[in-house]
């Protein structure tokens, strides 16, 4: 055998064993099947089937089968928030595990690098996972091939299949090119698309997704796979012809590896098969019985079709894993990146799209690049034959960069500590029945949001600009326009008015709510300068109102060779204790672990604090629940890292996880500098609750 192959393997052998040491859970296959601006109310079981009941004629509906006995088959999340109400960030979010208070990728920052740091994909590989990315990325960085920064390859996957370029993801035929200009499929860092002749992208990811599950169900390691489809985004390209029959192995989609016709649907006319089951299908236009019906316009058979495909996608993956005997052993997740879209690449004699034909944006009012409930809340399911329920229904909130931490609990490993995730495993699981969160979104876009009859008064035409979101357990509180951190909110009880329709800001004294919720947004971000907010330099209130304090920090050390800094809440700690200082916290040499460390900064006045640290070892610093540094994946020894916040006068409080290896002494010193005083002041400056 080659010596270099040899000791691959026995790293991967020993990677698993360290893994399979801190726990005893078995290791699912993950699949993460993520759609294109897929609304809410796209779904049979979250929307559509409340149409088809009613049997309104005015009220057109379309069936999603596949997904219903999905979700029958597992959970439901209805209250599950997308990262951003646009592509790019979103999925930064779901990749990073951060909201979008604290990802490097916002906005519209289509194409922008993804930091260099934990993603889901690295964070399986630790674990002993092997990854792939089909579909579409769009968080590459500038560059080309192998010089791309954040190439799926340089952030934890194994193997990538699909769109690089966001832009290629607005066509679904990459070599035609039906409505927009050619689209390039790499794989890996090779341009594959020559042979691509009428491939149908949601298709083409479907058959090489399939493969990919082939070739690593032969192996014992798990693996995990994300998924990303580009559909029904904005081109609404419609198939070669019907879904071949059959599923799994044999049936269904299939990869061929033929050049010119690489998959068994590579035939017949690009953009050309419309559902029969929406062919002929009519509606009342005008809400008049004594008039005929008229046809679906073809935008909407369009739009039907695309979907139906796609549940037929899931089914087929999911018999899949069925007939490979591995669906007892895989979770597969299934939802959308944010709320659905009135874009559409179409002939110029088609009508426009626009969401509310079908109403995809479900109970609630807003679409994609809306901070109201249709622009960020998404269909969620969740599958796990033997550990996750059947017909289990969750209204507790969750967002994308819950699903990391999620992930890891499931592989039965701690939850890291730099995300700003919580796990919502036990809920899935049916060990917790609620759990106690928030879920923070904040945005920029021009324009506003559709005038759609559907939607209250308030909130048509509204003028977008600066928004921000953000959910505690069942109270939300949305801005819109933000001109400044001091702009009130509006608060609504999202559990009874899911339409935002009571504004409890108007009928009730909220006084103490807003000045809860000012405070609150800015103890859940960083500021970032590539994305400016109105609210960057506002002043974080301190929430330590009258404690009885005394000088220095309290630690706890956690033993254990830890594959990244763990949050500390479920972990048993080996030593405890408080000191005046840093170096006064004194372990044994040939112990390996984490130590925390916790207090209150006591801010002499309102002011900007720029903090310092420096360090040999890996660590986070958090402020409130502020990443205020975060150098676990990248650190470097030797750095003086710096970090600015700005504070209230009063007490604030911090936590630090430092690694600690078996070797010699731990150098560690923070400071800080603050417009009053320029000179690093020591870190005796901190404070304990006595």
């Amino acid at each position: 055998m080659n010596c270099k192959y040899s000791l691959v393997v026995l790293i991967c052998f020993l990677l698993v064993l360290s893994v399979q040491s801190q726990t005893n859970v078995i290791r699912p296959n993950i699949i993460f099947i993520l759609t294109d601006d897929l609304g809410y109310g796209d779904i049979g079981v979250f929307y559509q089937n409340i149409r088809k009941q009613k049997n309104n004629p005015t009220e057109p509906w379309f069936s999603t089968p596949n997904l219903d006995q999905m979700a029958n088959n597992g959970a439901m999340l209805t209250d599950h928030y997308c990262g951003a109400p646009v592509c790019a960030p979103s999925r930064a979010s779901l990749l990073s595990g951060l909201s979008q208070g604290q990802s490097n990728v916002r906005d519209n920052q289509f194409d922008k690098a993804l930091d260099d740091d934990y993603t889901l994909g690295n964070v399986l590989q630790k674990a002993g996972y092997h990854t792939a990315a089909i579909g579409k990325w769009g968080l590459q960085g500038h560059g080309d091939g192998p010089d791309w920064p954040a190439h799926p390859l340089k952030r934890g996957f194994d193997y990538f299949y699909g769109y690089m370029r966001h832009r290629d993801g607005h066509e679904h035929y990459p070599k035609e090119a039906i409505y927009r200009n050619k689209a390039t499929v790499w794989e890996n860092y090779n341009d594959v698309t020559s042979p691509l002749d009428k491939c149908y992208t949601g298709d083409l990811w479907t058959a090489a997704a399939k493969k990919w599950i082939m070739e690593e169900q032969k192996d014992k390691q798990p693996f995990f796979l994300y998924l990303a489809y580009d559909l029904p985004h904005a081109a609404l390209e419609l198939p070669t012809g019907p879904y071949p029959s059959g599923t799994g192995v044999n049936g269904g989609i299939q990869w061929t590896g033929t050049p010119g016709h690489m998959i068994n649907t590579a035939n017949g006319i690009p953009d050309s098969w419309i559902d029969p089951m929406y062919m002929n299908a009519t509606w009342d236009h005008d809400q008049n019985n004594a008039s005929p019906e008229q046809p679906w316009p073809e935008t909407y058979k369009r739009y039907a079709t695309i979907v139906s495909r796609m549940d037929q996608y899931v089914g087929d993956l999911l018999a899949l894993l069925k007939e490979l005997q591995i669906d007892r052993n895989t979770l597969v997740v299934f939802t959308s990146d944010n709320g659905p879209s009135d874009e559409s690449y179409l002939p110029a004699h088609q009508v426009p799209n626009n969401p509310n034909f079908f109403n995809s944006f479900g109970p609630f009012d807003g679409i994609k690049r809306d901070v109201w409930e249709g622009g960020v809340r998404v269909p969620a399911i969740v599958t796990w034959p033997g550990n996750i329920p059947s017909a289990t229904i969750l209204s507790a909130p969750s967002a994308f960069y819950d699903w990391l931490p999620t992930f890891v609990e499931a592989v039965g490993l701690p939850v890291p500590s730099f995300s700003d995730g919580y796990s919502f495993f036990p809920l899935l699981t049916g060990k917790l029945k609620t759990q106690s969160r928030s879920v923070y979104i904040e945005y920029y876009q021009k324009g506003r949001t559709p005038g759609y009859k559907e939607f209250d008064s308030s909130h048509r035409k509204r003028e977008r600009n600066q928004m921000q979101m953000l959910r505690i357990n069942d109270t939300l509180a949305v801005r819109y326009n933000i001109q400044s951190a001091s702009d009130d909110f509006e608060i609504y009880q999202i559990n009874t008015d899911p339409q935002q329709v009571t504004n409890l800001a108007l009928t009730v004294d909220e006084t103490y709510q807003q000045e809860f919720f000012k405070n609150k947004v800015l103890q859940l971000r960083h500021a970032d300068t590539s994305a400016k907010r109105p609210y960057d330099t506002a002043i974080i209130a301190s929430t330590i109102k009258s404690v009885a304090v005394t000088k220095g920090i309290s630690w706890k050390f956690y033993k254990g060779n830890y594959l990244w800094i763990p949050s500390v809440n479920n972990l048993m700690p080996y030593a405890t204790g408080n000191a005046l200082k840093f170096s006064g916290v004194k372990l044994k040499k040939n112990k390996e672990g984490i130590i925390y460390y916790e207090g209150l900064f006591n801010a002499v006045s309102d002011g900007t604090y720029e903090f310092q640290l420096e360090t040999n070892v890996p660590f986070l610093m958090k402020m409130y629940e502020i990443n205020l540094f975060n150098q676990d994946f990248s650190f470097e020894k030797s750095k003086i890292y710096s970090s600015t916040i700005y504070l209230k006068k009063g007490m604030h409080p911090f936590r630090i996880y430092a690694r600690k290896d078996q070797g010699g002494k731990q150098l560690f010193s923070v400071s800080y500098k603050s417009q009053d005083m320029k000179t690093a002041i020591p870190v005796n400056s901190y404070k304990i609750v006595d």
